[in-house]
């Protein structure tokens, strides 16, 4: 029987992090829900054990059930049927089995049916999920949709929807159109507000809707007339009992298949408004799209130990010249690049994970009393470290896993292209990971902020102060020169006072720093298990190379080099 929680000792490390105890007292605040559910953990000890054993069973069911569906999904996918998604015959197995086990909503309330887990056990869940097969993960996964509802929607909204996401209801988040893609301040479906009947009515087309069949969605719709930029967008809930939406198509896409990404079409749609009027985009979409891109992080996660895992074991199973192909050191270096690859981006996605923990849960705790002052300062530390973590976890992660499902199918050579193994599924579900929920090239520029306002060098600093054991002190000292080093090539840049100059190299600095980043991490986790130690020696490695590389291209790359590369 597989368990894809159980056979992987690093997620229980990552959940046992010493921050999680601050983290389950504020989510659960300090316990209370103990006297009105039997369910309700009494103590820190209590709260792991739940996530521990409700992990477990997500563990065997992924191994079990939706990785051996996977296969099957992929091929046979979803269909349209009188407008309607009609989901494989394994997708619905999944769906069906997750629900029975109560798995929907695991981190909303106790009050509307869920668990209460905090972020970093559900990313756990979701990375589980990811590496049996990444495109049920979307139908799971959307679940986003429901924080959304519950941190901004009114209470009739939160009471008549949340339940039924509980219950297994799946959920949806509207955004992109033909036309407004990256750009959601170009979004065009307009919602009305009908002052005979005092309801809103939305009409227009969404494109590249993942979960486009899904009960319940969340739709960025222009509300306010002759406005044309993000400040005349409102968010809505729509009921797909309404039955006032057509589904155009399923998109025919290179990966992910059993996930339903459709083109639909709203006519006079009965929909919810989900807070203010305007604020849909600047506020609650944004919201929504960070939560999304740590999920994205999760799936990455997921789908490059998939990949790892499948290559090293068609490498020790492959023979060629008389022994296994293990033996060669060509193919041993790339499957250590790839161990050590997944190992960073897991601590990079586990570190952001608590810092938005360390945020909501102090917005949860706001709800009973007032902060105190060094609450205060503690939430807005987590805060800014959370605003410029996430885009840097979704960068490297989906990069990383894509880099890593290359390796695996390349280890398994001819064979990996064909359909009889699992590394041609997941080398094309890989590759999305970099495209939606905003690409690389947009991370990066959400990401340069926590270069050029000293966030990710702050963030250095604490990291440097944290003690080691002896055996990693060398490891320390080379990321303090890094981080010497990195200081000085952006002080270069930045004393150019050249905006399109430091756009050029932002990639270069935020990758620099996430490499640094990404070293204390994978150190400090081996300070506590020595599962990492050797993925700590050989990142560290690696990147201080990258980064000399990198500083050697900026140093010699002057503003007027620039138009050399224009097209």
């Amino acid at each position: 029987m597989a368990n894809f929680y159980t056979d992987n000792e690093q997620l229980k490390l990552h959940l046992s992090h010493p921050l999680m105890e601050k983290i389950a007292r504020l989510k659960e605040n300090d316990y209370i829900d103990k006297d009105n559910y039997d369910y309700a953990p009494m103590d820190y000890e209590d709260a792991f054990d739940n996530y521990d054993k409700v992990l477990e069973i997500i563990g065997e069911i992924s191994g079990n059930i939706i990785a051996e569906n996977a296969e099957l999904v992929d091929h046979d996918g979803p269909q349209l049927v009188n407008n309607e998604v009609i989901y494989a015959k394994g997708t619905q197995q999944n769906i069906d089995t997750i629900t029975e086990a109560g798995l929907f909503g695991i981190s909303l309330p106790r009050s509307y049916g869920g668990l209460n887990f905090p972020i970093v056990p559900y990313a756990i869940a979701a990375e589980v999920v990811s590496r049996a097969d990444a495109g049920f993960a979307n139908i799971w996964g959307l679940q986003d949709c429901a924080e959304t509802i519950h941190e901004f929607a009114s209470e009739d909204i939160k009471n008549e929807f949340l339940p039924r996401i509980c219950k297994g209801e799946t959920a949806a988040m509207d955004l992109t159109e033909p036309d407004a893609g990256s750009d959601l301040q170009a979004v065009q479906l307009k919602a009305t507000l009908n002052e005979a009947d005092g309801k809103w009515y939305l009409n227009g087309v969404k494109r590249f809707i993942t979960n486009g069949d899904a009960h319940i969605s969340l739709v960025l719709a222009r509300s306010e007339e002759g406005t044309s930029d993000g400040r005349g967008l409102s968010l809505f809930v729509y009921d797909r009992k309404d039955k006032a939406l057509t589904i155009r198509r399923i998109e025919n896409k290179l990966g992910i298949k059993g996930s339903p990404t459709c083109e639909l079409v709203f006519s006079n749609a009965p929909a919810l408004l989900v807070g203010d009027r305007k604020l849909g985009l600047i506020k609650y979409v944004m919201s929504l799209m960070n939560s999304a891109r740590l999920g994205v992080g999760a799936q990455s996660v997921g789908i490059a130990e998939a990949a790892y895992r499948e290559a090293l074991k068609y490498a020790h199973e492959r023979e060629q010249f008389g022994k296994p192909i293990i033996k060669y050191p060509a193919v041993f270096e790339m499957l250590t690049d790839m161990r050590v690859k997944t190992d960073a981006i897991r601590c990079l996605l586990y570190e952001t994970a608590r810092h938005v923990d360390m945020y909501k849960a102090y917005a949860n705790v706001q709800e009973h009393r007032a902060l105190t002052p060094e609450e205060k300062l503690d939430n807005k530390k987590y805060q800014k470290s959370s605003d410029v973590m996430t885009p840097l976890t979704k960068l490297f992660s989906s990069e990383y896993c894509n880099q890593i499902a290359y390796d695996g199918l390349q280890i398994h050579g001819g064979t990996g292209f064909m359909k009889d193994f699992a590394i041609e599924r997941i080398y094309r579900d890989a590759r999305i990971t970099s495209i939606y929920e905003g690409t690389s090239q947009l991370q990066v520029i959400a990401a340069i902020k926590g270069v050029v306002n000293g966030q990710y060098l702050l963030m250095i600093r604490e990291y440097e102060q944290t003690p080691v054991k002896p055996e990693f002190e060398f490891q320390q000292k080379l990321l303090v020169k890094m981080t010497q080093q990195f200081e000085k090539v952006f002080n270069r840049i930045n004393e150019q006072k050249d905006s399109e100059y430091l756009d050029f190299h932002a990639r270069r600095l935020v990758e620099m720093a996430g490499n640094i980043i990404c070293g204390y991490l994978l150190v400090i986790d081996a300070n506590r298990n020595d599962i990492l130690k050797r993925s700590a020696e050989i990142f560290i490695r690696k990147v201080r190379a990258e980064n000399i590389a990198k500083t050697s291209f900026i140093n010699n790359c002057e503003v007027r080099d620039i138009s050399s590369y224009k097209v």
